[in-house]
This record gives structure tokens, C-alpha cells and sequence, in this order.
């Protein structure tokens, strides 16, 4: 595959990944909810509940009702072009240019570029994640690392002045899989006037390097521990669901998440066979053009060579589609395989508030319970504290009843959302796909037609 082909830039570009939507409409201002934080009942108490009862930093979160309108006045585009090494050796790094077009109030221009690094697309998602995710938030999952892949680049040498274009295949498709990003964060209403996703577009000045992006790194090594630690709790607890919703669309998402995953190696499996085809086609083609010198036999030989040429357009054909194949349609289901992930994430999420709160009613009993033995016994010098400790259970038990109850419902409208968003997304995905597909089989069927004439001059 020739990652530099203009065709291969044209295949991906056409693909409308905002679905020509600026958002699904105006909502509520944001409000601060308490994290939920995974309850270990060994855990001392005012540890357990500096996450789950402390208020979050979100920051500022705009009105969006400033941003978004029914009517889709507002956009955004953003476009992530130009991958350029930056410095030698092993502290070499790509770098991609990042161009957005805007027309929303909140951002200082309406057309703005700025150079990104790969771990500055990752900070940002960890970002978001951390303020988000816990409220029940999709957050649109970022690209995945390639040590390999990077690793290549840095001890590749040098190509012509320091900044100039890569042209590696893997470069592009990471560069393709980071524009899908920024484009699915863009698509949230809420996401894209965060702050800090504002100022990744938006500001000329490095961001600070962000140190826990590195797999190589301790911040790597215990994130690797808290997902252990997070498959381990999936496992072990099983929450019980009052609500026969949540029950659904969980059996839903696991089942297309499911047949998704068998889509999605059945194009790679397509992608690998075609990119076979078209080598061995190549082959074809080269074999004919050398049987074709020495034919003595004029006709044979006219015949033989055309069909060497045609042989020879097929396989950049079948080259092409093996890239439509992967661009538009394998990496748009890989990507909505991420956000499978990301769907089964906040639902873990809301059932780690669940925990906490059955916690806090757990301590609130025993807290009752040592109250009760205090009024029996007469110990007037511990009621006091006694009920204060009550008091405070009972505050902390309102809290993580209601973040529980705010987190089910912020599901519910993000699922809605997400629905809608995925089924305009399938559509134009598939559509370009098919009219991709035939454009290629109507080419292949006129080379075969202007062969014919030749075949049959033999005599």
C-alpha cells in the first residue's frame, strides 16, 4: 500500500465523520457532580470518600446553550495533515499539524492550525477522561501507542530538512486515526468547548509535556495495575439492577460489540487477501510482458502485451480497494469498537457510584446501630458524637444517592445521543463505501472491454 497515494488521502478525506452535524442540540448548564470512586470495604472511611464526596475540578463548562442550536448553525473542522519528524535519534517525534475551522463564539479565531505531538493527543484524552468519564461521559477513545512503529521512525535517517513530510505507511494511518479522533471528540456538544480541548486546538504554545503517556513509564505501570484491579471488580461484583433499561442496553452493546469484533476480522482478513491479489496479479502481469517478447506470433503478442497492461492496472485497482477496505470501513469499525469500550466504561462507572453507595448506607446502619446501643446504656457523653456521626452518614448517603441518580440519567442521554450519531455515521460510511467499490469494478470491467478487441484480432 502506497501511504503516500493521493488516492488513499481521497478515500479518507470524502468520509464525512461529523455527519454534517454540529451537535445534537442544546442542553442544561453544566453542574459539578461528585467522582465515584471504587469502594474496598477495608479501606479506612474518609479515604474511601475523598473521591466519591469531594466535588470534582471540572473548571468552567460553558452554557452550551450559547454553542449549540437546534438548527446546526454552529460547525467545526478539524483536519490533522503534514506529519514532520522533529530533531534525531531515539528523541526524535512526529509531529502533525492540527487546522480547525470554526464558526462556535467560544473559540478567539475561526480558522487556526498549530503543531501536536502523538503524547499531546493522548493527554488530552486522558483530559477528558478524567473529567468526564466519571459523570458518565463517552469519551471518544484515542489511538493506541506502536512502539514498533515508533521506534522505526526514530532511527529512520533523516529525510531532507528537519520538518519535511513522512511518508511511512504507518505514519499515515496513525495521522488518520488521530484526525478521527479529534473529529469524534469535536462531534460531543460538551466536549468540544472544554478548556483544555479548546486549547489544544487553539494555542501556538507547546503544552506541557505530558508524562503519563509513556507504556514505558511508572504512570504506565500502575494505570496497567488499576485495569487489573478494574477487571478484577467487573468480574467479581454484580450489581442489582432496578432498572430494566440499563439491563438492555447492556445485553445490546455486548452483542454489537460482539459481532462488531467478528466484522472487524473479516475485513482485515479482506484487506490481507486483496493486498495478495493485487501482488500476485502484478506477477500476472509481468509474467505476460515477458511471455510477450518472445511470441514470434504478431498477433499473440500484441494480444499478450495489452493483457500485460491490463493485468498491470489491475493491481494498482485492487491496491486501491484494499485501502478503501481498510480506511473506510475497517478502521471505522475498529474506531467503534473503542467506543464500545468507552460505552461499557461509564457503565462501569456508574456502577462504582452504586458501591459507594451501598457503602454509605452500610456505615449509616452500623453508625445507627452504635447509637442505639449508647441510648440503652445511658452513655450520655457519646450520644453526642454519636449522632454527629449519623448526621454525616446520612449527608453522605444523599450525596452518593444522588450522583448515582445523575450519572443514570447523563447514560441515558449520552446513549440516546450515541445512536443517533453511530446510525448517520454507518450510513455514510457504508454508502461511500459501496459507490467506492463499484467506481472500481465499472474501471476494472472497461479495461477488460478495451482488451477485447485485441484478443480477438488474433488470427
Amino acid at each position: 500500500m502506497e501511504a503516500e497515494s493521493p488516492e488513499l488521502t481521497r478515500d479518507f478525506a470524502e468520509v464525512d465523520i461529523n455527519n454534517g452535524a454540529a451537535g445534537s442540540g442544546s442542553e442544561d448548564e453544566e453542574e459539578e457532580v461528585p467522582a465515584p470512586g471504587s469502594v474496598t470495604l477495608d479501606r479506612n472511611e474518609s479515604d474511601l470518600f475523598v473521591s466519591a464526596l469531594s466535588p470534582s475540578s471540572i473548571g468552567d463548562v460553558h452554557p452550551l446553550q450559547e454553542v449549540l442550536t437546534d438548527d446546526g448553525d454552529y460547525f467545526i473542522s478539524i483536519v490533522v495533515s503534514d506529519p514532520q519528524k522533529i530533531g534525531d535519534g531515539m528523541g526524535s517525534y512526529l509531529a502533525y499539524k492540527v487546522t480547525t475551522k470554526t464558526n462556535i463564539p467560544k473559540f478567539k479565531r475561526s480558522e487556526f492550525s498549530t503543531l501536536r505531538r502523538f503524547s499531546d493527543f493522548l493527554g488530552i484524552h486522558d483530559l477528558l477522561v478524567g473529567k468526564y468519564m466519571r459523570l458518565g461521559r463517552i469519551i471518544p477513545p484515542a489511538p493506541s501507542k506502536n512502539i514498533i512503529g515508533s521506534t522505526k521512525v526514530k532511527i529512520s535517517p533523516q529525510q531532507g530538512e528537519p520538518g519535511t513530510p513522512m511518508t511511512q505507511e504507518w505514519v499515515e494511518i496513525r495521522r488518520a486515526a488521530l484526525e478521527r479522533f479529534v473529529h469524534r471528540t469535536a462531534q460531543h456538544p460538551v466536549l468540544r468547548v472544554d478548556l483544555d480541548f479548546m486549547n489544544f486546538l487553539e494555542s501556538d504554545q507547546e503544552l506541557p509535556r505530558s508524562v503519563n503517556t509513556s507504556a514505558l513509564s511508572g504512570a504506565g505501570v500502575i494505570r496497567l495495575f488499576n485495569k487489573v484491579g478494574e477487571t478484577v471488580n467487573k468480574i467479581t461484583y454484580k450489581m442489582d439492577e432496578n432498572d430494566p433499561w440499563f439491563d438492555d442496553k447492556i445485553t445490546e452493546v455486548e452483542s454489537l460489540d460482539a459481532n462488531l469484533q467478528k466484522l472487524h476480522n473479516a475485513m482485515k482478513s479482506l484487506v490481507t487477501s486483496r493486498r495478495e491479489l493485487s501482488l500476485l496479479t502484478g506477477l500476472v502481469a509481468k509474467s505476460a510482458a515477458m511471455l510477450s517478447t518472445c511470441e514470434e506470433h504478431t498477433g499473440l503478442s500484441r494480444a499478450l502485451s495489452n493483457l500485460a497492461d491490463v493485468e498491470e492496472k489491475i493491481e494498482l485497482l485492487r491496491s486501491e480497494q484494499a485501502n478503501s477496505d481498510f480506511f473506510i470501513l475497517a478502521e471505522f469499525i475498529k474506531d467503534y469498537l473503542g467506543l464500545f469500550g468507552a460505552i461499557k466504561c461509564i457503565f462501569h462507572e456508574r456502577v462504582k457510584a452504586f458501591q459507594n453507595w451501598q457503602y454509605a448506607q452500610m456505615q449509616l446502619s452500623k453508625r445507627r446501630e452504635n447509637r442505639g446501643r449508647f441510648e440503652l446504656a445511658n452513655r450520655a457523653d457519646k450520644l453526642d458524637q454519636a449522632q454527629q456521626e449519623v448526621d454525616e452518614w446520612q449527608g453522605k448517603v444523599q450525596r452518593c444517592q444522588q450522583q448515582f441518580d445523575d450519572i443514570s440519567a447523563e447514560i441515558k442521554r449520552e446513549m440516546e445521543r450515541f445512536e443517533l450519531t453511530r446510525v448517520k455515521d454507518f450510513k455514510v460510511n457504508i454508502i461511500k463505501y459501496i459507490e467506492d467499490q463499484m467506481a472500481h469494478q465499472q474501471q476494472i470491467v472497461s479495461y477488460w472491454e478495451a482488451f477485447a478487441p485485441f484478443a480477438r484480432d488474433i488470427v
